[in-house]
């Protein structure tokens, strides 16, 4: 399933260091990758551990990533030379760095990997299709001046949805024919998202988070229209966010892996909220990481972006762009576990899990996002 959990060259690429070698026998191993939006690293993370097993040095510009089903391959939007980098997965190193037709933002993979999709988010926006087989920029399905922020190819593998924060507008696309299927106009930026799917796995809802609401939307697919939307409840004190993230308060949402929990982060409110699928019922918060600063009145927030699960659904990983860590929370228990160091402005995050030496077929967790 998809993980609920970016020419020319800037500068050189450097491959990576090891800080430990993943096991050759591991058996269905599952990893959370990183990327940091101000360093110049992707971390991975053992769940197994909880901590760092592989960091991907002297990458600067990683922006998202999803990977091959089989595992072998992790591709990575740059947004330092807009391409999408093609890494190999045990090593790190890069295979090809495809242009694409401008500044990108988040990827996705087809459940068959033939294809890429890629939004892009400046210039005249759109939505690149890679060839995988050929590693070649295929075609870029326009939207009308409509900027991409993100994108996610919903469970089914017949649609994408995506959405562009400058246009106002939620655009769906149709995967088979690789073109634009039709786009809701709204009256604020859309952002990070979340699927939720029909028993028979088809497209249900889509929830996405939207500029300057510390909540979300409902958004309807079939009756193509949004249903609802939902505040994150009001805390006594807000946290110190810098002020930057005003437009943005909400930035991360997934779906478990089971369909039956949406869970949302807070920057100004410093949390994570889980309510039940499909009632939509507010069932829990978890408290995040904050500072506490000198000349400060209030806390500073962890500034939570994306999220991501164990393929179990048992543990989520929140990105702490404020705080240079990654919070694991137990979704049961519903408070943060662990803390983990990694590198600068983490945001984007995905998980994975490893085919075993039979040569299983690879399975993404939901979770991206968000946050994706």
């Amino acid at each position: 399933m998809k993980a609920l959990s970016h020419l020319k060259y800037a500068m050189p690429f450097v491959a990576l260091a090891l800080v430990a070698p993943l096991p050759a026998s591991a058996a269905s191993a599952v990893r959370v990758y990183i990327t940091n939006s101000a360093g110049d690293s992707i971390h991975v993370i053992d769940p197994a551990t909880q901590k760092v097993v592989q960091e991907i040095k002297n990458f600067p510009g990683a922006h998202a990533l999803d990977f091959s089903p089989d595992g072998t391959k992790v591709f990575v939007t740059n947004e330092e030379t807009s391409t999408l980098d093609v890494l190999d997965r045990k090593t790190g190193k890069l295979i090809k760095k495809i242009e694409l037709s401008g500044h990108p933002n988040l990827v996705a993979v087809t459940k068959k990997g033939d294809r890429a999709v890629v939004a892009i988010a400046r210039g005249k926006g759109g939505l690149d299709i890679v060839d995988l087989a050929t590693l070649t920029l295929k075609k870029t399905i326009p939207t009308n001046g409509g900027r991409l922020h993100d994108v996610y190819i919903t469970p089914d593998n017949k649609y994408v949805v995506g959405g562009s924060i400058p246009s106002k507008t939620f655009y769906v696309f149709d995967l088979e024919k690789e073109q634009l299927a039709w786009a809701m106009p709204v009256d604020l930026g859309v952002r990070c998202m979340a699927i939720e799917t029909n028993p028979d796995g088809s497209t249900k809802r889509v929830f996405s988070q939207m500029s300057t609401l510390n909540g979300f939307s409902v958004i309807d697919v079939a009756q193509q229209k949004e249903e609802t939307r939902v505040k994150l409840p009001d805390v006594p004190q807000t946290f110190d966010h810098g002020g930057y993230r005003t437009n943005e308060p909400s930035h991360g949402i997934g779906i478990t892996p089971d369909n039956k929990t949406l869970w949302i982060t807070s920057i100004p409110n410093n949390a994570a909220y889980a309510y039940t699928l499909p009632e939509l019922k507010l069932i829990g918060k978890v408290d995040l990481p904050s500072e506490k600063l000198a000349g400060h009145a209030a806390p500073l927030s962890a500034v939570a972006n994306w999220v991501t699960f164990t393929p179990d659904g048992k543990q989520m990983y929140v990105s702490n762009s404020g705080l240079r860590s990654v919070s694991v929370v137990d979704t049961v228990a519903m408070k943060v576990t662990k803390v983990i160091s990694v590198g600068e402005v983490p945001k984007r995050n995905s998980t994975l899990v490893i085919p075993d030496d039979a040569g299983h077929a690879t399975k993404r967790a939901p979770g991206k996002q968000a946050a994706r």
